[in-house]
């Protein structure tokens, strides 16, 4: 292997604590260098050694990190990424990666000009969920798709107490920017850009400034529709992956337990990490002759954020294909933008 890719992140809050560090720690193409932490200085309780730099210059003027990790709010995530690749660093940034397509391009170009690469952080393409609803759908079990649904929905009646979150006046606020890029990049990924598409936006929370309601429609090649819904008052969800073909059905529940194991301090490497619990198989229905009906539970497959960071050292280490493609990006850009 080569030699680890120093990496630092631009936050040690519950973002860069529970979906980045213990990856980058854990990973032996990474060497985990620095965090930046404003006030509070909590990294180097779990990790012994690591500087935490009080800005995101001092990190920056850190000749030796190579990789940074923007894992701060949206509305900062343009402006860091071009200091970021302006500083000679690669750059791995969260979803939503710009609140505009001009930007994205923006850094790609500045990235292409710096040999440098941008990639984007999907962490839900590796959920045991939908990599269960991957794998039925690309068996063919389900012959010609014909509709799916997949929702990611929450109770929060409440507006948070971030002010800036629920401000409406900064582009890449509200739901659609919030969980849209990682509904839309799981369709992406099984189904590519659609042929066309149609969305809806909504504001039900008392006080609200900003979307907290979505729903796309999504048309594909050969009659297949695509709805992409998310909300912020349902009570009561239902199933978060719904697919249906000319063969049977499939549905399953978002019951993916990484985040809640690394909020425990799990670690990536742990026995039993990104296993459901027993119990949380998804339902395949399956036609038969004469209408014969079979029903079959599909256990999920065990899930790790740690294969995202394996296609990440790829990339920056061998020149791999970085599975989050540029286009991937442009075309869900596209559609939250709309």
């Amino acid at each position: 292997m080569s030699a680890p890719i120093v990496t630092g992140i631009l936050s040690f809050g519950m973002s860069g604590r529970i979906f980045h560090a213990p990856f980058v720690h854990a990973h032996e193409g990474f060497r985990l260098k620095a965090v930046v932490e404003r006030s509070k200085k909590n990294a180097a309780q779990i990790y012994p050694g690591i500087i935490s730099y009080d800005s995101v210059e001092d990190m920056l003027a850190d000749e030796e990190i190579q990789l940074i990790i923007v894992n701060t709010p949206n509305e900062l995530h343009f402006e860091q990424a071009k200091q970021v690749l302006l500083a000679g660093k690669h750059l791995l940034v969260e979803k939503p990666v710009t609140a505009t397509s001009a930007q994205f391009m923006e850094l790609l170009d500045l990235a292409k000009l710096k040999g440098l690469h941008v990639l984007v952080y999907q962490n839900r393409r590796w959920d045991s969920d939908f990599l269960s609803v991957k794998e039925v759908i690309e068996s063919g079990r389900l012959g010609e798709l014909v509709e799916v649904n997949f929702r990611f929905d929450r109770y929060k009646p409440v507006l948070s107490p971030k002010a800036f979150k629920e401000a409406a006046d900064m582009p890449s606020n509200g739901l659609v920017y919030d969980l849209g890029p990682h509904l839309l990049d799981q369709a992406i990924s099984l189904f590519g850009k659609p042929l066309s598409f149609s969305k809806v936006t909504a504001s039900h929370r008392e006080g609200s400034a900003v979307v907290d309601y979505f729903s796309f429609m999504l048309s594909y090649p050969h009659q297949l529709t695509v709805h992409i819904t998310s909300g912020l008052l349902i009570a009561q969800p239902v199933p978060s992956f719904v697919v249906h073909g000319t063969l049977g059905s499939y549905i399953k529940d978002r019951v993916d337990v990484q985040e809640a194991q690394l909020d425990k301090s799990i670690k990536p490497t742990d026995d039993g990490y990104g296993v459901e619990p027993a119990n949380s198989e998804g339902k395949l229905t399956l036609m038969g002759v004469d209408d014969e009906r079979t029903v079959e539970q599909i256990p999920s497959i065990t899930a790790n954020y740690l294969n995202l960071f394996e296609a990440v050292y790829q990339t920056i280490a061998h020149g791999a294909l970085y599975p989050i493609t540029n286009e991937h990006i442009a075309w869900q850009l596209e559609l939250l933008e709309a």
